[in-house]
């Protein structure tokens, strides 16, 4: 046994988190894509099943109020508020993440008021991020200003209504400066809309303790709920009487049955719904959230950094040099929950990993793309994927280059 594997034990016995693992389903497969398709807790198939057959089969329509269905939104949310630092109150579970994005940047826009005109947006977001702000810049008739992270604090003035940032770069796991980018878009008087689809239930926010005004996430990734679960929406508690949806549907409106021709905006969160919940879907994830009962974010982002810290260290000593190169940041107040390695062919190198049971992702042209989920990882898997990366590392020749000996190690990493 090489002295990595051994210490991977060592770790693992160690691992206060260890046993959460037995609440999901999981086999022999070392899964490193839940930061884009977290793990099936082990008990929602019951819990879907139960809504299924006793609350659609049998309650039917009973089940708006006798299932609790009709209020499913906000209480998901109010369970969602803590793994994100916010309180009760300023989360509504509904709709998907692109819609979200929509409703937060032209609401940011309409509280900015008259005179600021101009959008900035994160030139590195993935993509939806872009074509939404880019929609809805030309909607509210602003100016959209793509820059990267670090250049937003210089580009802000009495122009900028509304700033859409990642809280981590979805490529590399790069973890952006929530609190001083937030303090910034502040300073010059502008609303910060924050999307946490990759951070949220892998390290602490703080949306509450930073002043975020507007955030938005998904929960199908480190929250594990479930292929296209319902995404969330952030208002802070002093602006959710300010906030003017663009997408305004009975399920927001004051009387929602009283179906009235005119609108008027419930008050609170709920002013973030719009049509009726998708609640097949909201269960599954509302079950799916009981895997965190007694489980902190900060136990949980400490395992992160140990998870991920280990794996760049095995793969740093089983990859021969120059194969691969880390994108992802080496400080800690830096990295997400995720390590990005630029490969040569890395295509072809990550449908070898899959065939040999670790499960990663490709992005192109060039990145493996590796989650770590400490709710249901262990130092024993990380030690296996670098390994098994370094094996088909062996067997793959980069175009054009020829594969260097076992004595060399991995740059950058």
């Amino acid at each position: 046994m090489s002295e990595l594997m051994s210490e991977a034990e060592r770790l693992d016995a160690a691992d206060g988190l260890a046993a959460l693992r037995e609440r999901f389903v999981l086999d022999d497969v070392t899964y490193l894509d839940g930061n884009s398709l977290g793990a099936l807790p082990a008990h929602v198939p019951a819990r879907v099943d139960d809504v299924v057959r006793r609350q659609w089969g049998e309650l039917r329509i009973r089940s708006w109020e006798e299932s609790g269905w009709w209020t499913a939104p906000e209480r998901i949310g109010d369970r969602i508020a803590p793994l994100v630092g916010a309180a009760a109150g300023q989360i509504v579970v509904g709709d998907s993440t692109s819609v979200n994005v929509f409703k937060a940047v032209v609401a940011a826009v309409r509280m900015a008021g008259e005179g600021r005109d101009e959008i900035v947006v994160d030139a590195t977001t993935f993509p939806t991020d872009g074509y939404v702000a880019e929609s809805a810049a030309r909607m509210t008739g602003c100016a959209l200003r793509p820059v990267t992270p670090a250049e937003v604090p210089s580009v802000l003035g009495d122009r900028t209504a509304a700033v859409l940032l990642n809280h981590a770069d979805y490529r590399t796991g790069r973890l952006h400066d929530l609190p001083a980018l937030t303090a910034a878009v502040h300073a010059a008087g502008a609303y910060a809309v924050w999307d946490l689809c990759h951070t949220a239930g892998a390290l602490p926010v703080g949306l509450d303790e930073h002043g975020v005004d507007l955030a938005v996430g998904c929960t199908y990734k480190f929250l594990n709920g479930g292929p296209g679960s319902p995404a969330y929406l952030y208002v802070r508690r002093d602006l959710q009487d300010r906030f003017d949806s663009p997408l305004p549907g009975w399920n927001s409106h004051a009387e929602p049955f009283g179906m009235r021709p005119g609108y008027a905006p419930a008050s609170g969160a709920v002013r973030g719904r719009v049509g009726t919940p998708d609640i097949l879907s909201m269960l599954a994830l509302e079950a799916a959230l009981d895997v965190w009962e007694g489980v902190s974010v900060e136990a949980v982002r400490a395992k992160s950094l140990a998870l991920t810290d280990f794996f760049l260290r095995c793969v740093g000593e089983y990859v021969p040099e120059g194969r691969v190169e880390s994108v992802t940041p080496a400080a800690h107040a830096e990295r997400g929950s995720q390590v990005a390695l630029r490969c040569d062919d890395a295509g072809d190198v990550m449908k070898r990993l899959i065939e040999r049971g670790v499960v990663g992702d490709f992005r192109a042209p060039d990145l493996l793309r590796f989650g770590f989920t400490p709710l249901y990882l262990g130092f024993a898997d990380v030690e296996r994927a670098a390994r098994v990366l370094a094996e088909v590392l062996a067997e793959v020749v980069p175009e054009g280059g020829s594969v260097d000996g076992a004595e060399g190690r991995a740059a950058g990493v």
